[in-house]
Parts: structure tokens; C-alpha cells; sequence
């Protein structure tokens, strides 16, 4: 195991109940704050309203700004940054699933800095200040409710770039799965596989000796894979959206990491789908992630053997490496197809080849991709092609 430094700042409330605190909670870190949130759900639901009348009975002066997209955009982050500016805002408070979350975080720093906030996802700085986060979280996927973490769309540019500062870490994050039981099945299949590519990215790793994070990974994995089609059978199952939510959280809080870094090739490689053709997050990580492990298997023959037995429960007995992997491969497509009625192929999605090399370019455009296996560019390109 390497050595490692490990913090994280983020203030959890989990449970039922749980969202009757966003008064309280939001009070202690700003008196005039930007109300963010996503699509019409959260509205129709009462849960804006429950929150605005909390707000206001904790002394919170608030401006609402809705309508954050699934993959959240630059000019979102823009206006909202020029909000917190114009109106003194002091915190913001972030009312939805990952994609709220990230762009509060861009927000939060957008509206310390004096130039575009783009400039943070393009290389060009990073935040020296941001404004106070706080968190209710309606969807279980990114792991954006403790963590540094922010990814953001340009359309002008077709990018999604992603980017971290410690600064981003939100302060408290309010998880009560109550408020998931209205998530759609596609978003509840989605948010599940990105859960599980969080921990794919830090279980496909280089170290050495390290069974306590291994261990972990594996049961985050089948906890997902166990809870996913429960909560999409059945929105309500509380037990099924608690593991699911806490999945969630843990997969990318940073702990998964410590003493053995993680891949993220397939996430940025994914970027590049969602930023060009406008697909799911998870979508994008269903039909990238079997590509890449199929190209990549080789590298370490034995981490795809345990996790055809560990994850999969598959009787490796007998299989060559080769065959262990295939089997491993095959057992994820088989869940993501059968179980949570998503495609693994990019075709599916009138995904062509046309833009396989632009993609490529992008993808690779600030630094070299893979840490399990170093890829090339034509291992990228050949991914693709194994996705199509």
C-alpha cells in the first residue's frame, strides 16, 4: 500500500428525516444564499417549498436559481456566479443530484474569482476562495455530496471537463433516501452504474497489498449490484435506497483511494460522449467501462480473476485468465442489460464513428490517460471501436 493523506471535511446527516435540518444546517454557514436545484421534480415533490419555508424560518435570505442541466452547463455557472456577486450572496445551497451539486461547487468558486469560471475546468487557474456548500441530495450517483469534485459542460466547445479543489468539499451534505423514492427507473439505473464506475476507477489499480481498500470496493459492488434492481422495482424500498445512497457517498469520498490511487481513463473517455452526443453520465460509463476492460484485462490478469469471484461470484476454477475475465466481462453486461434495462453499446444511442478521433484528441487534451494500463491514443480509438 502506498502512502497517503487522507481528509475530508463534509458534515453527513443520513437517515430519515434528515432533510427537516437544511434550515439549521444552511443558517451556520451563510445568512444570504443562492437556492440551487435542477428540474421541476423537486418542486412538484414540496421539497423546495419545505426548504424555502426553512430557510426563511432560520433567518436565510435566499435567491432561487432552478433549471440546472443533467450535465451541468458553463452558462449556468456563469449566471449563477454573476447572482452570488450582484446580490451578496455568502453560500450556496444545493437542491438535487450530481449535476446540481457540481455546478454549485463552479458557482461557489465563480463568484470569489474575477474572471470566467471556465477558466477553472480550462487549465488556465485554480480557485484561491469559494463560497460555503451545502447539500440536499435527491439522486445517489456522483458522490459530488463529499468530495472536491466538479465536472461541467461547455456546448460552445463540445467539452465536459471535470476539475478539483479542496475548496469544493461541501460542508454539510443532507442524505436522507426518502427523498430518492421519486427518481425515475433510467435515472435510479444510471445513478447505480455510476456508483459502481467510481469504484471500478480505484479497485483497477497498480498497488500492491492492500486488502482493506480491495475489500471495501468489493462491498460497495455488490451492495450496488444487490440494491440497484430492488429500488427499481420498487421506488420505495427504503433499505434499497439507503445502500444505495451511502454506496454513493462512500465510492467517492475519498477513502477508497488511500494507498492505491485509481484509473479514471474511462471517465474521461466517457466525457467525451455526454459532450458530444448529450448522453447520460451513466450511459456514457455503461457503454465505455466493458470496452476498456476488455482492452485492458491483460495488464493484471489476476485483479479481473478476483473480481469475476469477489464481485460476481463466479466459480473461476478451471478458466484461464483469459476465460476469468471474459466471464467477469460478460456477468456486467448481462446486469447492465438484463437487470438495469440499460444498453452497452454506443450505436444504441445513434452513436456513429464519426467523431471517434475528435474524441480521442479531447480525451487526451491535458494529459495522458491510464494508470492500470497507459493508453495511447490508438488504444483509445480501439475502446471506442469495441463500444460501438
Amino acid at each position: 500500500m502506498n502512502n497517503f493523506t487522507f481528509a475530508n471535511p463534509t458534515k453527513i446527516l443520513f437517515g430519515k428525516g434528515q432533510v427537516e435540518n437544511t434550515g439549521k444546517e444552511t443558517a451556520a454557514i451563510g445568512k444570504r444564499v443562492l437556492l440551487l436545484s435542477g428540474g421541476a421534480s423537486s418542486r412538484k415533490s414540496g421539497l423546495i417549498g419545505n426548504i424555502s419555508r426553512q430557510l426563511q424560518g432560520s433567518g436565510v435570505h435566499f435567491v432561487e436559481q432552478s433549471g440546472v442541466s443533467p450535465n451541468p452547463e458553463i452558462g449556468e455557472v456563469r449566471k449563477g456566479a454573476n447572482t452570488c456577486k450582484s446580490e451578496k450572496l455568502d453560500a450556496v445551497l444545493a437542491v438535487g443530484g450530481g449535476s446540481v451539486v457540481d455546478a454549485a461547487k463552479a458557482i461557489a468558486a465563480g463568484a470569489c474569482y474575477g474572471g470566467d469560471p471556465w477558466d477553472f475546468f480550462g487549465k488556465k487557474t485554480s480557485p484561491e476562495n469559494a463560497l460555503p456548500i451545502g447539500v440536499v441530495l435527491t439522486l445517489s450517483a456522483t458522490g459530488s455530496e463529499a468530495n472536491g469534485n466538479s465536472v461541467v459542460s461547455n456546448a460552445a466547445t463540445n467539452e465536459k471537463r471535470p476539475m478539483y479543489s479542496p475548496l469544493y468539499y461541501p460542508k454539510f451534505s443532507i442524505l436522507d433516501p426518502e427523498l430518492t423514492y421519486t427518481v425515475p427507473k433510467d435515472q435510479t439505473a444510471y445513478g447505480s452504474i455510476d456508483i459502481l464506475s467510481h469504484v471500478y476507477e480505484q479497485y483497477f489499480h497498480r498497488a500492491q497489498n492492500s486488502p482493506i481498500q480491495d475489500g471495501l470496493a468489493e462491498t460497495l459492488m455488490r451492495t450496488v449490484i444487490e440494491n440497484a434492481p430492488i429500488a427499481i422495482e420498487n421506488p420505495a424500498d427504503y433499505d434499497a435506497r439507503a445502500n444505495l445512497m451511502w454506496a454513493s457517498t462512500m465510492a467517492l469520498n475519498g477513502i477508497l483511494s488511500c494507498g492505491t490511487g485509481g484509473d479514471w481513463s474511462s471517465h474521461m473517455i466517457g466525457h467525451e460522449l455526454s459532450a458530444n452526443y448529450g448522453i447520460a453520465h451513466g450511459a456514457a460509463l455503461a457503454v465505455i467501462f466493458p470496452a476498456w476492460m476488455k482492452h485492458v484485462h491483460t495488464a493484471n490478469p489476476r485483479r479481473f480473476r478476483r473480481f469475476a469471484g469477489k464481485v460476481w461470484m463466479i466459480n473461476t476454477a478451471g478458466m484461464n485468465d483469459a476465460q476469468a475475465a471474459d466471464a467477469a466481462i460478460g456477468a456486467m453486461e448481462d446486469f447492465y442489460t438484463n437487470k438495469l434495462k440499460t444498453s452497452v453499446r454506443m450505436k444504441d444511442y445513434g452513436i456513429d464513428g464519426a467523431k471517434l478521433e475528435l474524441m480521442t484528441a479531447s480525451a487526451v487534451k491535458f494529459r495522458q490517460l491510464g494508470v492500470f494500463k497507459p493508453l495511447t491514443r490508438e488504444d483509445i480509438l480501439e475502446i471506442y471501436r469495441l463500444a460501438m
